[in-house]
Formats: C-alpha cells, structure tokens, sequence
C-alpha cells in the first residue's frame, strides 16, 4: 500500500530535509516514526526538499507498507512519536502511480524579511531581518521579469543537481504587511537555493538607491552572481506542492 501525507515543521534545529550522517533531519525523524508504527522499515519520499533551517508550512510526502492500520492510527501515531516541531496534519491511502516529487505540477514558497531598525528577539528563528528600507515598488517591478520560462543559471548555488536550469516561474508576489515584507514564488521546480538567491537579489535591488531599468540580460546573465547575497535559510517557507485534482487530495 502507499500513503501520503500533509506535515508542517519548524526546521530551526534540522539540517534540512534529506538524511545525512551523524545530524538529525526532518527524513530522519518521519522514517523512524513510521517504521515504529508500521514493525519495518519505511522510506519517505518528500515533495520538495528543504535546507537546514528552512520550514514547511504543507510538505507532501509519500510511503510504501504492507502494515495493517487505519489513517486515524497512522495519525495518532506519528504525532505521539514525532518531535514538537513536527506535524503531520492529514494522511490518506493512495494510488502507487501517486509520487510525492515527481507527480507535483508546481512548487511555493514564501520569504519572510522583517524591514525595520530592530528584530525581535522572539521571531529570530522565522524571518531575515533587513534594518534598512527596502523599496518594495522597485523590487516588485524587478521581479516581474522573472515570471515565466527563463534560464536561472545566474540563481542557482554550486552543488545544484538539477538536469536543466530552465524553470517557469508561475508567479512572483511581493506585498507588505506592518513591518514584514512577503515573497511569494510559485514554479514547476526550483534549483538549488533558486528561491533565496532571488530574494538575496531583489533585497539589493530594495536597498539601490540608483534608478532601476529594464534588465537586457537580467536572467541569463551569470554576472548577476556578484551582486547579490544568497537571503538566509530562517525567512524561507516551504508552503506547498500542487498535484492533479484526480488524486483528491485535502
């Protein structure tokens, strides 16, 4: 049989996602606990890999078991074995041709950036803190050349595994809220650190006091490496993975 599962986390004291040796992962923790439940050993397979510290606010996941137990069992379960800052918040039997990753038809996130003179000291953990304005018409009217089918070379970070650096982006929201400034991004995948090393971006573009123009090269142009800073791992969120309507999902 296989299941899929809704699960949010905190991912301050996790080294992301993926098992590694010798550190704790949110991976980690959900085999473990399934395994218990379930009397074998089970694997899970995860919509959208997060990096240490990010959060998930809706992750998707996946697991294949032969063990006999209903989805209120499963739930009670899990969240008995489970760590506080792990969730799971619905589970469902469903179709083996479901793939948490591969089946997903698009990916979100969101970025969180506190814009004032001071943190605070309680929400460290959950934003990045930018101490001066930022200008929120001149970072939207950026990021506008960066919905649809592009090159994003110049946004990925060394490691990336990805076969191919061309992604549509979806959309590319940016609006303010008191003091925070909220980055919405929605694309079929992402390659590695793409979404931070975006925001890193229109945070510089946020802090220019020079006139911003039409980018010729905007995308493509490796060069855009140096001149900015890949946005911190706290700020990021990741919200949730879309899939086809005729797998019912919650």
């Amino acid at each position: 049989m296989r299941f899929v599962c809704g699960l949010e986390y905190d991912g301050t004291v996790y080294f992301g996602w993926q098992k590694q040796k010798s550190v704790i992962t949110v991976q980690e923790c959900m085999d473990l606990a399934l395994s218990t439940i379930a009397n074998h050993s089970v694997f899970t397979v995860c919509s959208g890999r997060t990096d240490r510290g990010v959060h998930a606010v809706m992750q998707i996941i996946h697991f294949d078991t032969h063990a006999i137990r209903n989805n209120q069992s499963w739930l009670n379960g899990l969240n008995s074995l489970l760590p506080k800052d792990i969730t799971v918040l619905w589970i469902q039997e469903i179709s083996f041709e479901f793939h948490a990753r591969f089946s997903t038809v698009f990916r979100s996130y969101r970025y969180l950036i506190l814009n004032k003179k001071y943190q605070s000291s309680f929400l460290k953990n959950y934003y990045f803190h930018v101490r001066d304005q930022l200008n929120i018409n001149n970072m939207k009217y950026m990021s506008k050349f960066l919905i649809g089918w592009h090159d994003f070379s110049a946004f990925k970070s060394s490691g990336c595994q990805s076969k191919t650096s061309i992604k549509h982006v979806y959309s590319l929201e940016i609006y303010s809220n008191n003091n925070f400034i909220i980055i919405d991004i929605t694309a079929n995948s992402f390659l590695y650190h793409m979404v931070r090393n975006i925001v890193g971006y229109l945070i510089t573009i946020g802090l220019s006091k020079g006139t911003i123009s039409y980018p010729n090269t905007f995308v493509n142009n490796a060069d855009l490496k140096k001149k900015y800073v890949t946005a911190p791992p706290q700020g990021l969120y990741f919200l949730y993975a879309q899939y086809s309507r005729h797998y019912h999902l919650p």
